[in-house]
């Protein structure tokens, strides 16, 4: 499929976490999708490769998509615009804050046009979203909340084969972040069936990941040219009271990632799947390889919503 292969720095390292494996009981590898290079990083510049590609092959010169206040996907597709010579416009959960922190400010410094919906609800994002490009019409690429769509899931076929190259077999276990399931989709339809994929539930979409990701990954298969997963789609929730809450086990995943490896997560996404991790390493779940996918966030440290964090 075409990709502009222009917005990220591939391949990303694996690196060996001895020390947290030893804590832990079982062998962790970092997959460090932290380090794409776009924006300080994420796992988003991945699918952005694809989602622009295909906006501009479409003609169009707008990027429209939304996320909550601190999204990693708004900020990246933001720098991602100014990258290609191309507009912005981000639906924002929330009301507008008097003072930008974090994310907030790359976006308004790449240049977004910043709408704030003045609710969360993922539902009246996407509404948002829809009104937005149906203002400026044509020349809009309206993508949905963290780019999950099977052209942006195609991201993660293509990683899948990037991480299988970077290991003598393929690992037991994959765990990673899970809030709108693009990335997990891509993993299933790219990954062999025995590596079991763990997703970290963390913000509780209205469509159940349960139904989401097989739906997605068999689309994203096809696209693909790839045989139709066959996995079991395994989600554990550890969202806390509601998407991008601080949890305990999320603050303590945090200090013990920094602490042993100096590997910096953020409390909203990767916080929350190394918790996740770290229950089902203790509990016994987890054996062989696994390998933890970084998908970035770590500018969520300095917004002032987690300043006490």
């Amino acid at each position: 499929m075409p990709v502009l292969r222009s917005l990220t720095h591939l391949p990303t390292p694996l690196d060996e976490a001895p020390r947290l494996s030893a804590e832990l009981g079982v062998r962790v590898l970092i997959k460090r999708d932290d380090q794409t290079g776009l924006a300080l990083g994420g796992n988003k510049a991945r699918k952005l490769d694809y989602l622009l590609k295909d906006a501009i092959d479409q003609g169009c010169d707008t990027l429209v998509t939304a996320g909550g206040a601190q999204s990693n996907f708004a900020r990246m597709t933001a720098a991602a615009a100014a990258k290609c010579g191309m507009a912005c416009h981000l639906v924002l959960g929330g009301d507008e804050p008097s003072h930008y922190s974090g994310n907030l400010v790359l976006d308004r410094l790449f240049g977004a046009q910043l709408h704030f919906a003045g609710t969360d609800d993922w539902t009246a994002l996407e509404a948002g979203v829809a009104r937005v490009a149906g203002e400026i019409g044509s020349r809009a690429y309206a993508m949905p909340i963290g780019g999950a769509t099977p052209t942006g899931a195609m991201a993660y076929v293509a990683a899948a084969d990037e991480l299988l190259a970077q290991m003598e077999r393929p690992p037991e276990w994959l765990v990673l972040a899970d809030g709108s399931g693009g990335t997990h989709a891509g993993l299933l339809a790219g990954m062999p069936r025995e590596t079991r994929i763990l997703g970290i539930d963390v913000s509780r979409p209205a469509t159940p990941l349960a139904e989401s990701v097989p739906r997605l990954a068999a689309k994203t298969a096809a696209l693909a040219g790839r045989a139709s997963p066959a996995g079991d789609v395994i989600i554990a929730d550890h969202c806390g009271p509601k998407y991008a809450a601080i949890t305990d086990e999320s603050r303590q995943a945090v200090w013990l990632a920094a602490r042993t490896e100096g590997l910096v997560l953020d409390p909203v996404y990767t916080g929350k799947a190394m918790a996740g991790l770290i229950a089902a390493a203790r509990a016994g779940t987890l054996g062989g390889t696994v390998v933890f996918l970084h998908t970035g966030g770590a500018v969520a440290l300095f917004a002032d919503e987690y300043a006490a964090f």
